[in-house]
């Protein structure tokens, strides 16, 4: 057997940065996942753009960096290889990461046209940003300012679609795609970061010590912990889930509001609660820990929510169809783990008759990045792709705005 030639695969998400390397092949040699650093100077990415135009792109372009650098530093540690064994590199982002990445002015995705000075697929020189390995970066292209190489990469790792289908890539942007008759239509809407653990009193990333699921069980709300032990916090998944038991337990009304303790009979009042903050749904509590939902907390879910079930009405309105004709739903992103479709018509995220067409795809983002890594012809594959995604802007419509109010209830 020859030397592994790995290949470094990167997620550079608004909140969490994500990256796979694998071998020749494909096969898996590591995976990891970090807190974006950029995250401390604003959770959105408007707020980033705008701190760049204020002459902080250069910090912010090093904060990125260094954390890309943290990340590949852990996969290559994990799978035993050193940066001078790899064969290739590619990542994928939205706009404003990517423009911020490459230090381009930002002024065009803040304001029309919304669309990057190079918003095409292009080979970045690693040493040059400040990356720790030689190798060309491959940077996926983008389509506008708010539709980004984060959703190509995930649409180029599903291939071709054969039937009228949905994708969505969910996390602090939700990016959204409709394929419909041989075209493809694409749409952004700002969801923030609650799903992906952030935003929230006791959220956290997708790892050891997150609660990943809840579930009612008769008066007991049952938590379902990454790695078992004692809970620390909320991942996406498990923020959905928590939201959703509490909607089925009477806990929270269907406005999302936390409802009277007096109200709610027999045991289950127990996890109604007044926290520093008001009114609050304690999920658990023991000598160190306390995960508690806020009201604040709940709005900040329905927030995201409520935007990506307007993105998709409105999506499927402009296009001209049903929610009966989508045949396939596909869904990605960094909320840690697949959503039932329980809860998903709990909480309404999608329409009901959706629901049972949903199937998840677990980092497509990256899997996206992977398979260009392994086609000789995949920056063409990915750039092609890209050029056939038509943009429909959905940001201060007033057909958006009305769709998002009637989305917020559960």
């Amino acid at each position: 057997m020859g030397a592994v030639k790995p290949l470094l695969a990167l997620d550079l998400g608004t909140t969490t940065l994500a990256g796979r390397l694998v071998d020749e092949r494909g096969c898996l040699l590591a995976e990891a996942t970090l807190r974006n650093p950029q995250a401390e100077w604003g959770a959105d990415i408007v707020r980033r753009l705008e701190l760049a135009r204020q002459g902080r792109s250069r910090e912010l372009q090093q904060r990125l960096v260094a954390g890309i650098n943290d990340l590949t530093a852990e996969l290559l540690r994990q799978g035993g290889v050193s940066p001078r064994q790899l064969v290739t590199a590619a990542a994928a982002g939205n706009s404003g990461i990517s423009a911020l990445l490459r230090r381009q002015p930002v002024e065009r995705i803040l304001f029309p046209p919304h669309r990057a000075a190079d918003s095409r697929g292009c080979h970045l020189n690693a040493s040059e940003l400040g990356l720790k390995f030689s190798i060309p970066l491959y940077l996926f292209p983008q389509v506008t300012g708010y539709v980004g190489g984060d959703l190509v990469a995930f649409l180029l790792s599903q291939g071709t679609p054969r039937a009228c289908t949905l994708f969505m890539d969910i996390g602090t942007n939700g990016e959204l795609a409709l394929f419909f008759e041989g075209r493809w239509r694409v749409t952004s809407v700002a969801a923030g970061p609650a799903f992906e653990g952030e935003g929230v009193g006791c959220g956290m990333a997708a790892s050891v010590g997150a609660v990943r699921g809840v579930t009612l069980d008769g008066d007991r709300l049952r938590l379902r912990v990454i790695g078992g032990g004692s809970p620390q916090g909320l991942c996406g998944s498990g923020l959905a889930e928590a939201v959703a038991a509490a909607v089925e337990a009477g806990l929270i009304d269907r406005h999302g509001t936390l409802v009277d303790p007096l109200q709610v009979p027999g045991p289950l009042s127990r996890y109604l609660a007044r926290g520093a903050e008001g009114p609050c749904l304690r999920l658990y509590r023991d000598a160190a820990v306390e995960l508690s939902l806020s009201q604040q907390d709940i709005r900040a879910f329905q927030l995201a929510k409520g935007a990506l079930r307007a993105g998709v009405d409105c999506l499927l309105r402009r296009v001209g169809v049903s929610a009966d004709a989508v045949e396939h739903v596909v869904v990605t992103g960094g909320f840690g783990f697949s959503l039932t479709a329980r809860v998903l018509k709990k909480v309404a995220i999608l329409p009901e008759n959706m629901i049972e067409r949903v199937r998840f795809s677990e980092a497509g983002v990256l899997c996206g990045c992977v398979r260009l890594l392994l086609d000789s012809n995949g920056p063409e594959r990915a750039q092609r792709l890209a050029d056939r995604l038509r943009p429909y802007p959905l940001s201060g419509t007033p057909d958006f705005e009305q769709a998002f109010l009637g989305a917020l209830d559960f």
